[in-house]
């Protein structure tokens, strides 16, 4: 159960920066920050869960790991963020890190 608080903590994290982005539009602002607080409210608190079974290196690495590859995803895919090959390669370097985590527990 723990593993499934720490990916849900992790899809959690892509919210706030997403809420962020939402308040850069003007009308828009409050609607934006309140989206980011929550998320990361409940980033947070699911992070806390994860805690509980899985070391804090570990489920900081992860956490952290899902929340950067997909905010980058999310920013490709939705805001038309640039890509190139190397930030391609540089995600699949990070999701290769968490691989190493968690075989290596």
């Amino acid at each position: 159960m723990a593993w499934i608080y720490l990916i849900l903590a992790g899809l959690m994290e892509v919210g706030w920066p997403v809420g962020l982005k939402i308040a850069q539009q003007q009308n828009y602002r409050l609607i934006g920050i309140i989206i980011a607080i929550a998320f990361m409210a409940a980033s947070g608190i699911l992070l806390w869960l994860a805690q509980r079974e899985i070391p804090m290196g570990t489920a900081y690495a992860v956490w952290t790991s899902i929340g950067a590859v997909g905010t980058f995803l999310f920013g490709v895919w939705f805001y038309g963020d640039a890509t190139s090959l190397g930030k391609y390669f540089g995600v699949l370097l990070i999701v290769s890190g968490v691989v190493m985590l968690k075989v290596s527990s």
